[in-house]
């Protein structure tokens, strides 16, 4: 499975950039709509929104559409290099493995490259996502979270290129595939990624938005929410990050298949 082509390790990470700047455009809306919803108070006299829809409706008649992209400056600033360093380690991770352009790759190659990508976003990335809970001395149990993101950005890639090559009409080349097919391929590895991320997630933002000393730690964190909730809990705002996933992901797969291509034609010798 891959490209017949040399993996351009730095084309990528520009490319993922673009990406990254794509998949915030499509999915902040949804994502804001995801943290109001995982983190308004528990107590049944005080929720402030039913659902998603119920969220969205608020939002908007209350701050307008640019409620819903508010405060995407600094993700703006985080994802777009996130996505950049994760695409970079992805072709890295393929390069590294790739001995002959004209082989394509095994399943097991493209994950251990998705699983790269994944180390490095968590080492580079992960830690300015977590000065809140560096301040607060949570280290060990913060970076519970993170070491998810490994195995599941393996899973991530590897779904995203299977789908592109079996949506792939025999005989014709994988980069000569569809837009729709390509987003097709991006959105569904996007929803895949966030059923394994979610819980984790969940977690994430309740230990990081809770008041100082609140949680001892996200072991804490879980079984206050299954006491209080019920294992629903874990799947809090579902609804609004499957509803963000699909057309976010297909934005960033498109985003950088197709700044790839235009890189491939402005500087073929990177």
């Amino acid at each position: 499975m891959g490209e017949n082509i040399r993996v351009s390790p730095l084309k990528n990470f520009v490319a993922g950039g673009f990406g990254g700047a794509c998949l915030l455009l499509a999915g902040h809306p949804l994502d804001t709509i995801k943290v109001r919803l995982q983190t308004q108070p528990k107590a049944a006299q005080y929720v402030l929104y039913t659902g998603t829809y119920d969220c969205l409706r608020k939002t908007v008649s209350k701050e307008g559409i640019l409620g819903l992209y508010k405060g995407m400056g600094a993700p703006l600033a985080g994802v777009a290099p996130m996505m950049a360093i994760s695409f970079f380690g992805f072709g890295l991770g393929k390069q590294l493995q790739q001995t002959d352009p004209g082989k394509p790759l095994t399943h097991t190659q493209i994950f251990l490259s998705g699983c790269l990508a994944g180390v490095f976003t968590t080492v580079i990335v992960a830690p300015g996502e977590r000065i809140k809970c560096l301040l607060q001395v949570r280290r060990k149990s913060a970076s519970c979270v993170y070491r998810c993101n490994v195995p599941s950005s393996g899973l991530y890639f590897l779904t995203y290129e299977y789908l592109k090559h079996f949506l792939t009409p025999e005989g014709q080349s994988v980069s000569q595939l569809s837009t729709p097919k390509i987003l097709l391929a991006g959105g569904v590895a996007g929803i895949l990624n966030w059923t394994i991320a979610l819980p984790p997630d969940v977690l994430k933002s309740n230990f990081q938005t809770a008041a100082d000393g609140k949680y001892r730690g996200l072991v804490d964190v879980l079984r206050t929410l299954l006491r209080e909730e019920g294992p629903k809990a874990l799947y809090k705002g579902f609804n609004a990050v499957f509803l963000r996933a699909f057309p976010a992901n297909a934005a960033c797969f498109l985003g950088f298949e197709v700044a790839l291509k235009g890189l491939n034609i402005i500087a073929p010798g990177w």
